[in-house]
């Protein structure tokens, strides 16, 4: 009798620590926001595979894959310290570690600071300009775009830099990407302007959540959902069109390859320019979906067409 209730006392130890690293493991994703993180893993990665073609090193890969995701965590970690009082305020984001006292600023910064590092050494295996980059991205947006939110729209503008700064540094790994340079350097043009209407309208979706922080992020003259946000998101959709252009003559793209990516633009345009329109909640949701689809795609084709 009393070995089995050892052996349950055991057990249940076992369960509890196991459901205590599990809970810890939950906050640190919650930290470093790990549904963006695969964002950043997959455009860096495409980049680098669209860059290299059939000469992959995997080892670099590999550095790529995991340096990226601990300077972006990082990045992420230290976005939620310096705004930890505004997350409580708001329903999506209460829940945090931070905000929900489930973690310390200590423990946070912590955490970012040596995530940082390591993802930069890794970088810095791959080469000094990619780690240089790395750096830059987790620098501008931790400490220029995260304070700026709550100052300006124009925020959006500078946080625009480091979320497309992944594609360029995927491009930029492998180390014969000067052949290829103009078309990661399109590629990169593409995430930038993409990252308007998309950034958008998900501010338009959680307007008055992000008010409550002190959050202004939508580009109208008085700062709220009409039909300004719209014509401004149509306005940058456009400039995909060239773009497109240039990857198909940069990139030796076919034209049934070009006729897609004109699809998809035609189709990410249209989306905002419904939202210009009839200016509603709907509209700004269907142009949210048209931007989760219209990055992957393309990215997608590019690979495809240029492995062919």
């Amino acid at each position: 009798m009393k070995s089995s209730n050892e052996s349950i006392s055991v057990n249940k130890r076992i369960a509890s620590f196991r459901d205590a690293f599990l809970f810890k493991l939950r906050d640190y994703a919650q930290l470093m926001k790990f549904r963006l993180l695969l964002l950043v893993i997959f455009t860096s990665s495409m980049s680098y595979i669209i860059s290299a073609s059939a000469d992959i090193n995997l080892w670099h890969l590999a550095f790529l894959i995991a340096g990226g995701f601990l300077v972006a965590g990082s990045a992420n970690a230290l976005n939620e310290v310096l705004e930890k009082d505004y997350d409580v305020l708001m329903a999506r984001t209460k829940d945090r570690p931070l905000p929900a006292e489930r973690m310390s600023v200590q423990e946070a910064v912590i955490f970012a600071g040596i995530t940082a590092v390591l993802g930069i050494v890794l970088l810095y295996n791959i080469n000094s300009l990619v780690a240089i980059l790395g750096a830059l991205s987790l620098f501008s947006y931790a400490f220029i775009y995260t304070p700026l939110k709550r100052v300006t729209p124009f925020s959006v503008f500078v946080g625009a830099l480091p979320g497309a700064l992944p594609i360029l540094i995927g491009g930029l790994a492998y180390s014969g990407s000067t052949d290829r340079l103009m078309l990661i350097v399109l590629l990169f043009g593409v995430q930038f302007v993409w990252q308007f209407p998309h950034f958008w309208a998900i501010a338009w979706k959680g307007d008055e959540e992000y008010k409550k922080a002190g959050f202004y992020l939508l580009p109208s003259a008085s700062g709220n959902c009409d039909s300004s946000v719209g014509k401004i998101s149509f306005v940058y959709s456009l400039l995909l069109f060239p773009l497109m252009f240039g990857l198909h003559y940069y990139g030796d793209l076919t034209y049934l390859a070009l006729m897609v990516l004109l699809l998809m633009s035609t189709h990410y345009a249209y989306s905002a320019f419904k939202l210009w329109r009839h200016c509603s909640d709907f509209y700004a949701r269907k142009l949210m979906y048209s931007s989760f689809l219209y990055l992957p795609v393309v990215l997608f084709v590019v690979f495809i067409d240029s492995m062919i």
